[in-house]
């Protein structure tokens, strides 16, 4: 199951550097996770400053 960036995200783009997909994108106020290019490594989660990624 991908993981997902939820309202918590305060735009820091720690997370789409440690993508090694490329999968998170900066969206509308946040950054989002496209789930057909996630690989579920967990990468991201672990760069986030507010915890605001989990596995979705």
């Amino acid at each position: 199951m991908a993981y997902v960036i939820s309202d918590a995200c305060i735009s820091c783009g720690a997370c789409a550097g440690e993508c090694p997909t490329e999968a998170i994108k900066e969206g509308d106020g946040m950054y989002v996770i496209d789930a057909g290019t996630c690989i579920d490594c967990g990468a991201c989660a672990g760069t986030c400053p507010v915890e605001a990624i989990k596995e979705g």
